[in-house]
């Protein structure tokens, strides 16, 4: 397996797993590439959780999944971890390697804050609803919020597209990678029907709400720039009031209507 594939096995299972979050063992890492643990801890992709409490018994072929009891260092003997197999009389006590306790967990917030280093964003918000809003993105024509989503697998979506992030984010020589260049492509050239005028008002309220709750003070200030629309244009937007009809535009559109006033003749 190459560092490549490693990222995208941990993204796909990430993506897929209960509230974003998914852990990998020791025993897994073993047959990982030289090297690609330390790349993962380094770019901030995995970082060391508590030890497993459950492993694979290698005391018999049967390769059992079982609890690890561990005792502590007493009385000058060292500490001692092992499995008790109640589903075979020949198996008895299995002692466990320390090391095989070990394991890294990945979140969803772990990448949303890999992905805003590269994208030279602030520190991404908490997750709302299994999203995280990276930040804005800014291209030659147009301006788009970036917000990752968790679901059956990790997407990325701005101006109406959702793009699988296993599409964008490379590992290669230790060093993560996003294609930036192909997101600014999509942020010039949105995707008019990815969200609907109802969509839209509801993701910037959503939006607002998160920011008033944070106690931000110019709170609708920093919507309106990661729109790249100013703060008036963003309260109509956010309200449930109809924009007003432009009564003049359709009497513009409308048949003309013949006079009932008859026009005096000139003498």
């Amino acid at each position: 397996m190459t560092e490549s594939g490693l990222l995208e096995a941990v993204l796909d299972r990430l993506g897929s797993a209960v509230a974003a979050e998914a852990f990998s063992g020791a025993d897994e890492a073993a047959d990982w590439p030289r090297g690609a643990l330390d790349a993962f801890l380094k770019n901030g992709l995995l970082r060391r959780a508590q030890p497993a409490q459950v492993i694979e018994c290698r005391g018999c072929e049967e390769n059992c999944f079982m609890p690890v009891h561990v005792f502590p260092a007493e009385g000058g003997r060292p500490a001692r971890a092992f499995i008790a197999c109640d589903r075979r009389d020949d198996v008895g006590r299995v002692a466990v390697d320390f090391r095989r306790l070990e394991q890294w967990q990945a979140t969803g917030g772990m990448i949303a804050a890999a992905l805003a280093r590269l994208l030279e964003f602030s520190e991404p918000a908490p997750a709302d609803g299994g999203q995280w809003h990276l930040g804005v993105l800014k291209g030659k024509k147009h301006n788009s919020p970036v917000v990752l989503m968790a679901g059956d697998n990790l997407m990325l979506s701005l101006a109406g597209h959702a793009v699988p992030l296993v599409d964008v984010l490379t590992i290669e020589e230790n060093a993560l990678a996003l294609d930036k260049a192909a997101l600014i492509r999509l942020v010039d050239n949105p995707d008019g029907n990815g969200e609907d005028p109802e969509a839209r008002r509801a993701r910037l309220k959503a939006r607002v709400g998160e920011e008033k709750a944070k106690g931000t003070k110019a709170f609708l200030q920093v919507v309106a720039d990661e729109e790249g629309i100013s703060v008036s244009r963003l309260k109509q937007l956010t309200s449930a009031k109809p924009e007003p009809v432009n009564m003049w535009s359709d009497l513009a559109a409308s048949p003309a209507h013949p006079s009932s006033k008859k026009i005096k003749p000139q003498h």
